[in-house]
């Protein structure tokens, strides 16, 4: 079974974190939830789910794991200014393994610079965000593009999962 990191800051949307978060599980893939530091409490936006991050991504090796999911909401805007974080998932995407976002977590995905001539999705308020950072947007319910799955928003939920779980099969 797959070692998956899930980034998470307080105000991350609480289905996009929730949703994956139990399913991946539910499959049986070892899940760790990552953050700028470890033993954050961090509260979903809409404050329906806590989650305790279990360490940080200074402490995480990325060649311990073979995903990472960026849950969107107002988080992203947090792990992408940490240089640790950003270098998480840069080190991931040079070995190729699979990086999720959805909604804003492609901002992330900005910051580490791995969405050159990669198709995207991602929320439209910052499509022009990763059109600058390189990436193509497609206004899709679900992008799937080498390594790199995104969606749009919690609606795409299902199709953002569905992609994870069979990427990690």
């Amino acid at each position: 079974m797959a070692k998956v990191a899930f980034l998470v800051a307080p105000d991350f949307e609480d289905s996009e974190m929730k949703n994956p978060y139990e399913r991946i599980r539910e499959a049986g893939h070892d899940t760790v939830i990552i953050g700028n530091k470890k033993g954050v409490e961090c509260r979903g936006k809409k404050g329906t789910v806590v989650y305790e991050t279990e360490l940080s991504t200074a402490e995480a090796n990325p060649n311990d794991y073979d995903a990472v999911v960026i849950p969107g909401g107002s988080a992203p805007e947090e792990l992408r200014v940490n240089d640790d974080t950003v270098n998480f998932v840069k080190k991931l995407n040079n070995h190729s393994k699979l990086i999720a976002g959805i909604c804003h977590g492609p901002q992330v995905m900005i910051s580490a610079k791995i969405l050159d001539g990669k198709e995207v999705t991602c929320f439209k308020g910052i499509r022009d965000d990763v059109i600058n950072g390189g990436a193509s947007f497609k206004d899709e319910e679900v992008v799937v593009s080498d390594n790199i799955i995104t969606s749009r928003t919690p609606v795409d939920e299902p199709a953002f999962i569905r992609e994870i779980l069979a990427k990690l099969s």
